[in-house]
Protein backbone atom coordinates (compact mmCIF):
# COMPACT_ATOMS: atom_id res chain seq x y z
CA UNK A 1 0.00 0.00 0.00
CA UNK A 2 1.15 3.42 -1.05
CA UNK A 3 -0.31 6.14 1.16
CA UNK A 4 0.20 10.37 0.86
CA UNK A 5 -1.70 13.23 2.12
CA UNK A 6 -4.42 14.74 0.34
CA UNK A 7 -1.79 17.53 -0.23
CA UNK A 8 0.10 15.40 -2.29
CA UNK A 9 -3.23 14.25 -4.91
CA UNK A 10 -4.17 17.40 -5.31
CA UNK A 11 -0.58 18.56 -5.87
CA UNK A 12 -0.21 15.88 -8.37
CA UNK A 13 -3.63 17.05 -10.66
CA UNK A 14 -2.98 20.56 -10.20
CA UNK A 15 0.50 19.53 -12.03
CA UNK A 16 -1.85 17.46 -14.23
CA UNK A 17 -4.27 20.20 -15.19
CA UNK A 18 -1.42 22.61 -15.78
CA UNK A 19 0.46 20.21 -18.46
CA UNK A 20 -2.51 19.46 -20.13
CA UNK A 21 -3.44 18.69 -22.93
CA UNK A 22 0.38 16.95 -22.60
CA UNK A 23 1.04 14.62 -20.06
CA UNK A 24 2.80 15.37 -17.04
CA UNK A 25 5.53 13.19 -14.90
CA UNK A 26 7.05 13.26 -11.68
CA UNK A 27 8.53 11.18 -8.40
CA UNK A 28 7.06 10.82 -5.20
CA UNK A 29 10.13 10.50 -2.26
CA UNK A 30 9.08 9.47 1.06
CA UNK A 31 9.95 6.56 3.22
CA UNK A 32 8.09 3.20 4.50
CA UNK A 33 5.45 3.42 1.64
CA UNK A 34 4.37 7.34 3.18
CA UNK A 35 5.08 10.20 0.33
CA UNK A 36 6.92 12.90 1.91
CA UNK A 37 7.13 15.18 -1.64
CA UNK A 38 6.17 15.43 -4.52
CA UNK A 39 8.67 16.29 -7.53
CA UNK A 40 7.41 17.85 -10.72
CA UNK A 41 9.90 17.01 -13.74
CA UNK A 42 9.65 18.69 -17.01
CA UNK A 43 8.37 15.90 -19.69
CA UNK A 44 10.84 16.45 -22.41
CA UNK A 45 8.62 14.30 -24.82
CA UNK A 46 5.79 17.18 -24.86
CA UNK A 47 3.74 15.11 -25.19
CA UNK A 48 -0.42 13.54 -24.95
CA UNK A 49 0.40 10.40 -25.04
CA UNK A 50 3.58 9.75 -23.46
CA UNK A 51 6.13 11.28 -21.31
CA UNK A 52 9.62 11.21 -20.78
CA UNK A 53 11.35 12.44 -17.26
CA UNK A 54 13.92 15.27 -18.05
CA UNK A 55 17.48 13.09 -16.97
CA UNK A 56 18.91 16.03 -14.96
CA UNK A 57 16.06 16.80 -13.18
CA UNK A 58 15.11 12.95 -12.27
CA UNK A 59 19.30 12.34 -11.03
CA UNK A 60 18.36 16.28 -8.72
CA UNK A 61 15.70 14.53 -7.19
CA UNK A 62 17.45 11.11 -6.79
CA UNK A 63 20.20 12.91 -5.03
CA UNK A 64 18.16 15.39 -2.98
CA UNK A 65 16.35 12.31 -1.47
CA UNK A 66 19.53 10.26 -1.09
CA UNK A 67 20.76 12.97 1.03
CA UNK A 68 17.77 13.38 2.74
CA UNK A 69 17.65 10.26 3.96
CA UNK A 70 14.22 9.43 1.69
CA UNK A 71 13.51 6.96 -1.15
CA UNK A 72 12.00 6.82 -4.49
CA UNK A 73 8.62 5.39 -4.04
CA UNK A 74 6.81 6.43 -7.45
CA UNK A 75 7.12 8.01 -10.77
CA UNK A 76 3.72 9.53 -11.41
CA UNK A 77 2.37 10.88 -14.82
CA UNK A 78 -1.26 11.50 -15.92
CA UNK A 79 -3.29 10.10 -18.82
CA UNK A 80 -5.49 12.87 -20.42
CA UNK A 81 -8.20 11.47 -22.12
CA UNK A 82 -7.38 7.92 -20.61
CA UNK A 83 -8.42 6.01 -17.55
CA UNK A 84 -5.76 5.73 -14.58
CA UNK A 85 -4.39 2.71 -15.76
CA UNK A 86 -0.82 1.86 -17.00
CA UNK A 87 -1.01 1.54 -21.26
CA UNK A 88 1.31 -0.86 -23.30
CA UNK A 89 3.77 2.04 -23.65
CA UNK A 90 3.92 2.48 -19.77
CA UNK A 91 5.01 -0.94 -19.48
CA UNK A 92 7.35 -1.13 -22.18
CA UNK A 93 9.11 1.78 -20.36
CA UNK A 94 9.17 0.36 -17.04
CA UNK A 95 10.50 -2.63 -18.32
CA UNK A 96 13.37 -0.91 -19.98
CA UNK A 97 14.01 1.95 -17.04
CA UNK A 98 14.75 -1.43 -15.11
CA UNK A 99 12.33 -0.25 -12.22
CA UNK A 100 10.18 -2.72 -11.84
CA UNK A 101 8.43 -5.18 -9.59
CA UNK A 102 7.58 -3.92 -5.59
CA UNK A 103 10.66 -1.51 -5.64
CA UNK A 104 8.75 1.20 -7.13
CA UNK A 105 5.07 2.01 -7.39
CA UNK A 106 4.06 3.82 -10.87
CA UNK A 107 0.94 6.27 -10.07
CA UNK A 108 -1.09 7.58 -12.38
CA UNK A 109 -3.27 10.35 -12.42
CA UNK A 110 -6.43 10.34 -15.46
CA UNK A 111 -8.34 13.39 -16.52
CA UNK A 112 -10.62 11.83 -18.48
CA UNK A 113 -12.81 13.15 -15.67
CA UNK A 114 -11.73 16.16 -15.44
CA UNK A 115 -14.26 17.28 -12.37
CA UNK A 116 -13.20 14.01 -10.30
CA UNK A 117 -9.60 12.81 -11.30
CA UNK A 118 -8.92 9.31 -10.51
CA UNK A 119 -5.55 8.21 -9.11
CA UNK A 120 -4.28 4.56 -8.91
CA UNK A 121 -0.98 3.27 -7.79
CA UNK A 122 0.42 -0.13 -9.37
CA UNK A 123 3.51 -2.20 -9.45
CA UNK A 124 4.53 -3.50 -13.10
CA UNK A 125 6.72 -6.59 -12.91
CA UNK A 126 9.64 -7.79 -15.22
CA UNK A 127 6.93 -9.92 -17.10
CA UNK A 128 5.24 -7.14 -17.53
CA UNK A 129 1.94 -8.24 -15.25
CA UNK A 130 0.32 -4.90 -13.47
CA UNK A 131 -0.77 -5.05 -10.36
CA UNK A 132 -2.90 -2.49 -9.13
CA UNK A 133 -1.68 -1.86 -5.55
CA UNK A 134 -3.80 0.12 -2.41
CA UNK A 135 -3.82 3.78 -2.36
CA UNK A 136 -4.69 5.68 0.96
CA UNK A 137 -5.29 9.63 0.51
CA UNK A 138 -5.72 10.92 3.73
CA UNK A 139 -7.22 14.48 4.92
Amino acid sequence: MLRMEKEHADQMVAHSLQEDPNECCGILTGSDHVVSKVHRITNTAKSPFRYLMDPQEQLNVMLESERAGQEILAFYHSHTHSPAYPSPTDVRMAQQSGWLGDDVFYVLVSLEDRDDPAIHAFHVQEDGEIVEEELEVSR
